[in-house]
């Protein structure tokens, strides 16, 4: 698997999967009316990118070494650390989603655009190539389930500016998100075939059906929770930042830090995206 596959998959993110992101994002209000089945459920999925279509999310967004600042667009810039699991959708004789393989799992920056009046998720999510962030150190999966290698994971983020490190993300267990595993699982199959176009959220299964309803889907999970300083901190040009997904087995969190502050993302048992902003 490479990120050069990924140009044939179909992008989705999920909104509101780790406690404290929404409202720290300011975002919560967006949501105010989206009905959900448990008070700690996800907000619902929005398209990051459509493979064929002739809409904005019809552009590749993905990239591995930078972010291209959004031009002619008013909002903050904010670096949005994921784990992003990546696999095939099987679907019925009707079309329905019925099953869901993940295979890959990558470290991963939802870079977002934190501006005011956007009527969906989407439009804050990709404004042009290189306005995403995926790590090209992608990790087969040995199953999505409890037991298998991601138990010990976690994600963690940092932004360098003019010579200093700073955590951005709180450092997080990955089985802390709110679904995780075959609850996430069995939610993404449901509103890949039930979600419709409502408030800030999209119709997904015409988004499939219009782009021939692919096979291959990148998914990522949602964003941690916001250090005080990754949350009152946007980003800016000649920015750094990086994101980890590390096996806390073999790393402390201050091995982790001090990684990121020399600038190493090539090691074993992690995923690492480092990204400059232009």
């Amino acid at each position: 698997m490479s990120k050069q596959h990924l140009e044939h998959f179909i992008g989705f993110g999920i909104a509101g999967n780790f406690a404290h992101h929404l409202e720290q994002a300011g975002e919560a209000s967006d949501f105010i009316d989206v009905k959900t089945d448990e008070e700690n459920a996800p907000k619902g999925i929005f398209p990051f990118y459509l493979p064929s279509s002739s809409s904005f999310l019809g552009t590749y967004p993905l990239s591995s070494e930078k972010i291209i600042s959004p031009v002619g667009i008013n909002g903050n810039l904010q670096l949005e650390p994921e784990m992003a699991l990546i696999g095939t959708i099987v679907y019925d004789d009707n079309m329905n989603v019925t099953d869901l393989r993940f295979n890959y799992f990558t470290a991963y920056n939802d870079c977002s655009i934190r501006k005011e009046g956007a009527k969906k998720i989407s439009e804050k999510k990709n404004w042009g190539e290189n306005t995403k962030g995926i790590s090209s150190q992608i990790q087969e999966l040995d199953k999505f389930e409890k037991g298998g290698k991601l138990d010990s994971y976690h994600i963690a983020s940092f932004l360098k500016r003019e010579g200093e490190t700073f955590a951005y993300g709180e450092d997080s267990p990955v089985i802390t998100y709110n679904y995780f595993y075959g609850k996430l699982k069995e939610w993404i199959i449901n509103k890949l075939n039930t979600q419709k176009d409502e408030g800030p959220l999209e119709d997904l299964s015409t988004h499939l059906k219009n782009s021939n309803y692919p096979q291959g889907f990148i998914i990522s999970v949602g964003a941690t929770s916001y250090t005080p300083y990754g949350e009152s901190t946007f980003l800016e040009p000649n920015d750094e930042v990086l994101v980890y997904v590390y096996d806390s087995k073999f790393y402390t969190k201050s091995d982790i830090f001090y990684l990121a502050k020399n600038g190493i993302t090539k090691i074993p048992h992690c995923s690492a995206l480092h990204q400059t902003i232009i």
